[in-house]
C-alpha cells in the first residue's frame, strides 16, 4: 500500500465508528473470527482497544491483520483501523 492509499483511508476512516472492543482478555479466537466475517461486508473497519486491555495496540493490530489477511492502515492511541479489498462487495475505490 502506497502512502497516498493510506492517507485516502486514513481520510475515510476518521468519519466510522468502532466496529468491535477487545478488552481485558486481548485478541481471541472469537474476536479474530469475528473480524474475518466483518471484512465480508466492509472493507474498511475501525476498532477500539480499552483501557483495561493490557497489550500494545500496534502488536494487535499486527497480529489481527496477519491472521485476517488485513493491512493495517494506522493505530492511533488505542484505535485500530484495518482494511482488506473485497471481490464481491467493493466500495472503495484507492487511488493510484
Amino acid at each position: 500500500m502506497t502512502s497516498k492509499q493510506r492517507a485516502y483511508l486514513k481520510g475515510l476512516a476518521m468519519n466510522i465508528e468502532p466496529v468491535f472492543q477487545i478488552g481485558k482478555s486481548s485478541l481471541t479466537p472469537e474476536v479474530t473470527n469475528a473480524v474475518s466475517e466483518v471484512f465480508n461486508t466492509r472493507e474498511l473497519i475501525k476498532i477500539a482497544v480499552l483501557k483495561n486491555c493490557m497489550d500494545d495496540p500496534g502488536q494487535i493490530a499486527a497480529v489481527l491483520a496477519e491472521r485476517t489477511g488485513a493491512q493495517v492502515v494506522q493505530v492511533i492511541g488505542k484505535k485500530i483501523v484495518l482494511y482488506k479489498e473485497s471481490k464481491d462487495h467493493k466500495k472503495i475505490e484507492l487511488p493510484r
